[in-house]
């Protein structure tokens, strides 16, 4: 079930909001794999951050794809829908933060000081990758394939493997 962040009238309140023309507020809620997700006016459904504004409909009535939220990306969005990169002219969808993938193209999505993350979890092992990719892990499976994907080769001596 997704969590959304109780108090107010309906039972739901937004853990920061941002009114939109029409008295609309776009409304946060964390989704099934625990990431911060945008909830839907049926105060039921919480799609990922990264589904707003991605021209699919996600939503009942499709307000993840309203003009008034897309109209300026990411000027438009609500605050805890954005993260930004180490380049101040770059940004990403807040899901995409600590996901072990470099999606800001500098690692600041995943690494300090522009982020602090979670250690490496249970199917990806910590090394400096070869890979831009990636940046301080890597997935498991990649580990004893016989193929360099850390630059200290600890992928294929000292990983135990997928």
């Amino acid at each position: 079930m997704n969590k959304v962040f109780p108090q107010g009238e309906n039972g739901y309140t937004p853990a920061e909001s941002k009114a939109h023309p029409g008295g609309e507020g776009a409304q946060a809620c964390i989704t099934l794999t625990n990431r911060t997700g945008f909830l839907c006016h049926d105060q039921r459904s919480c799609i990922p951050a990264s589904g707003v504004c991605d021209g699919i409909r996600t939503c009942t009535h499709g307000e993840d794809e309203d003009e008034s939220l897309c109209r300026d990306v990411p000027q438009s969005l609500p605050h805890f829908l954005v993260a930004h990169c180490g380049d101040p002219a770059s940004w990403i969808y807040s899901d995409q933060k600590c996901d072990g993938t470099n999606n800001c193209g500098d690692c600041s999505d995943e690494l300090s000081p522009v982020t602090v993350c979670p250690p490496c979890g249970p199917g990806w092992w910590r090394c400096p990758s070869t890979f831009f990719k990636y940046c301080d892990c890597i997935p498991r499976h990649l580990c004893r394939d016989h193929v360099q994907h850390c630059s200290d080769w600890s992928d294929e001596y000292a990983c135990p493997g997928p």
